[in-house]
Formats: C-alpha cells, structure tokens, sequence
C-alpha cells in the first residue's frame, strides 16, 4: 500500500511538474475566420478529450533558411486608387501595411522599372530610339505615382527596401519596336506580324550597343532613384522573361540574359561601384535549365545574387534550391487569382507560402496591396489585391489575403529562420526568432469543423483548439 501511494505521489508530482512547465511558455493567439478576422485570443489549454489531438515536433535547432521581409509591389494603379480617399484614409492604410507596431510590417517591397500591366499605360523611361547614351534617361514619370507612394511608405518605416524589375526594355531595343509580346486589337496596336508567343527566342536586339546601352539603362535607374532618396536594393533583369504577353512584356532566351548579366550588366555596376543586387528573376516556368543557363553562363554566377520565382516557376524552386543552396531565393509575385478577393483566395495563398517556405524561399510578396473594385489593369486582367476602394463611394474593404499576410508578416522578423518540423504539419508552417526567443506558429485549420492540435516545442506541449476554416498565428516566448 505504502509502495502504491509513493507511485501516487510520485505521478501527481510529475504530472503538476508537466503542468507547469506548459504554463511556464507565454503564448500569444491571434485568429482569423471568413466572418470574423484578426481576433485576440486568450490562450487556455482545452479540458482533456477522448480523442488524440492533432500533433506538431518543433526543435528549433532544425533550422532551415533565414527570413528576410516581407511586402509588395508598389504600382501606378495602387497610388491612384489611394488617391482617392481622404489623406486620413490614406494615411491610414498606409499604416496598416507599412508600421512596424500595428501594421503589416512589410520591410521589402517591389516596384516596375518603366511600365508593367498595373501601370496607367505604357512607358520607359527612354523612348528615344538609339539613344545608346541614354542622354534622354527621365524617371520624370515616376514622380506622379511611382516615387510619392515609395516615399509614403518610408516616412513609416524609412528601412524599407525596393526591388525593381522591368516588365519590358524601352520598346525601341525591341525586334518589334513595340512593348508587347502578343498582339490584342482590344489592348494594344502591335501588328500581328510581331505577334508570337514563342518562348525561348529573344525578343531583345541582341546586338554589343543595345547591352551596353540597356546596362546603362539599369545604373541611370539606380542612380536617378538614390537621388530621389531611394536606394534600390537590387534588380531583376526582367519580369517572366519566357511570356509573351498582351501588357509590356520581353521573351529572352536564357543564355541571352546570361550574357547580358555576365558581360554588361554586372561589369557596368561594378564599375559605376553601385551596391544594389543582381538577380535573375522573375523565374515563371518550372524548368531548372531556364535557371541554369543563365547562371552557369560565363561568370553570371559571380553577379547573381539571388533568384526570384513566381507563378509556375514554384515548380523549379525545389530542384534550383538543391543546385545552388548558396543562393538568396524569393517569392517575387503571389499568385493574383482573378478578383475575387475572397476566403477561397486566401487559402490558395496559404499553401503558395508553404511551398515556397519548404522549399527555400527567403522573402514572400504580395502583387497588389491597393486597387480600385474593378482590380482590373488597363489590359484587361481583373486581379485580386490586399485593399479594395471602391471608386463610387469610396468604401475600402480589408481582403481576406490583406490578414492572411499580415498573420505572417506581422509576427516573422527579418532574421528568423524557417524551422524543419515533423509530425502533423501539413497547414503549418513555423519560424524561430532568435534574439527573442521566439517561436511564430502560422498554422491553418483547414476542416470544417474545431481541431485540437498541440506543438511540441523543444519537447514542451502547447495544445489548442482552432476554429474551423481559421489562419492562426500563436507566438510562444520560450
């Protein structure tokens, strides 16, 4: 009897040592549903059920990739739809993307070099034909939109970075002397003799003066933007450069990019000793050659500094991780979906982030972060954007991808790292913030009804119940 008791004590024992050393871990509980976004929650660990809950393994000493930002794109069409709600409103938005205290956090963002599909309409910013000085270079134009929405952002956070990327080469570097690639009578006037949409045959003038003078394009770029206050953190030489589109748009063979990175590109920021980035992007096929021929060309490697994936290039992520693990990999452009702008939107981006979290990806953009209702380009594709004003009364609506976001951005630190977990992790991805010791749980219950799911942190169990159909971010101070 006496052995029985001491067994008794002894189980009380550990089970209030287990107890307590759960209670010991501060958890923090954020929670979004369709109906109901961005709640508080307190955590309390569920009464005991019958079933086994839904488990996750977390060390944090299985660590993968370092986080570097989040953000997105700054385009023409986003600062006009901005313009037309008070400067309070505004103001507000602004906030609620850029603060580092109550907002999105964003920390890395993209914008155009010259016009892409969300611009007004097209422009470069030379389009004097064999200007190969670039004596008539002006980013004149970006001081409407582009450079005010840019500036905005950083009198909130004045350390965000900017990307740029060109959607097309001033249109007279062209075969076609047009800036696109597939000719739309309703959107734009290119003959349908220059209309094709084969890829890997490079539209690019592939002639020595018209490399140098599109090197000299990308430095002017650089340098105009750094007069302006703006340091650009790195280019991508060009946005989806295997389509061939409606909107400005440029199709290069990948060894053409190759040469253009190697022999003109990367020498003239060398010499001009600009510090902003080279990388190959935006990667939008899944074949790993139409990487690795850029990159294994000549001395490309020794400029490229990153890759930048979107759309179907999520399939080479994987496959260009393994090839070059030294190399920075972003998620450059979330997939847009079709203006629907709703929960279902949400969840395909969800598992967007996952893939490309799992398989490298050290940044993740959003596309648009503010449209107009109609979220249409001026070439016809209505797209999906964080923030909607509608341009009748001036309602802005908050997207269901505007929270998913932020339950990402908000929480992870530039600086965390992405940790390899086990177990049920199939809607979860998770990340560890060293210097604060702190594990952010981004976790999707994807059923339609409550699940219990615990995290085994370093072997501490944190068990709760999510909401159905809930994004969740739980962060626990260790």
């Amino acid at each position: 009897m006496k052995i029985f008791k001491s067994i008794l004590v002894l189980s009380l024992v550990a089970f209030s040592a287990c107890k307590e050393e759960e209670k010991s871990l501060n958890v923090s509980w954020v929670s979004s549903t369709e109906n109901n976004v961005w709640v508080e929650k307190t955590y309390t660990t569920p009464s005991e059920s019958a079933t086994t809950p839904l488990s996750i393994n977390i060390n944090t000493e299985n660590q993968d990739q370092e986080i570097t930002g989040f953000g997105g794109c700054f385009n023409e069409l986003g600062w006009d739809a901005l313009e037309m709600v008070t400067p309070q409103e505004k103001q507000q938005i602004l906030n609620d993307l850029f603060s580092q205290e109550v907002g999105c956090k964003f920390s890395l963002c993209r914008m155009p070099i010259g016009a892409n599909d969300y611009a007004v309409d097209w422009y470069s910013h030379n389009e004097t034909e064999g200007d190969f000085a670039m004596e008539n270079f002006s980013i004149d134009r970006d001081k409407k939109r582009l450079i005010p929405y840019i500036q905005e952002a950083q009198k909130i956070n004045p350390d965000v970075a900017v990307w740029g990327s060109p959607w097309c080469p001033p249109s007279w570097m062209k075969h076609s002397k047009h800036y696109a690639c597939k000719a739309n009578p309703e959107f734009n006037d290119l003959p349908e003799e220059w209309s094709s949409t084969e890829e890997l045959v490079s539209r690019f003038i592939t002639e020595p003066q018209y490399f140098e003078a599109y090197a000299l394009y990308f430095a002017k770029f650089v340098q105009a933007y750094a007069e302006e206050g703006i340091d650009i953190s790195a280019v991508h030489v060009q946005n989806e450069y295997n389509s061939a589109q409606n909107f400005p748009s440029c199709v290069w063979r990948p060894e053409d990019l190759g040469i253009f990175i190697a022999d003109y590109l990367g020498p003239k920021f060398k010499a001009e000793k600009l510090d902003t980035e080279i990388w190959l992007g935006t990667v939008e096929r899944p074949q790993i050659e139409r990487v690795s021929d850029v990159v294994e060309y000549k001395d490309a490697k020794d400029y490229i500094q990153g890759i930048g994936f979107q759309w179907a290039g999520k399939g080479a992520i994987e496959a260009v991780h393994d090839t070059y693990p030294e190399m920075q990999l972003m998620q450059t452009e979330t997939e847009c979906g079709d203006g629907s702008n709703d929960w279902k939107a949400a969840e395909y981006t969800f598992n967007l982030m996952k893939h490309y979290f799992e398989n490298g990806a050290n940044s993740y953009m959003y596309w648009n972060m503010v449209l107009d209702e109609t979220g249409k380009s001026q070439w016809g594709w209505k797209q999906n954007s964080m923030i909607s004003i509608d341009s009748n009364s001036k309602a802005i609506t908050y997207n269901p991808e505007f929270y998913l976001m932020k339950h990402l951005s908000a929480f992870v630190a530039p600086g965390s790292v992405k940790i390899d977990t086990d177990g049920n992790d199939e809607n979860a991805i998770v990340f560890y913030n060293k210097a604060e010791n702190k594990v952010v749980v981004l976790a999707y219950n994807d059923a339609s009804e409550d699940k219990e799911i615990q995290f085994n942190i370093n072997a501490k169990p944190v068990k709760t119940m999510l909401e159905a159909k809930s994004f969740n971010t739980l962060t626990i101070t260790l």
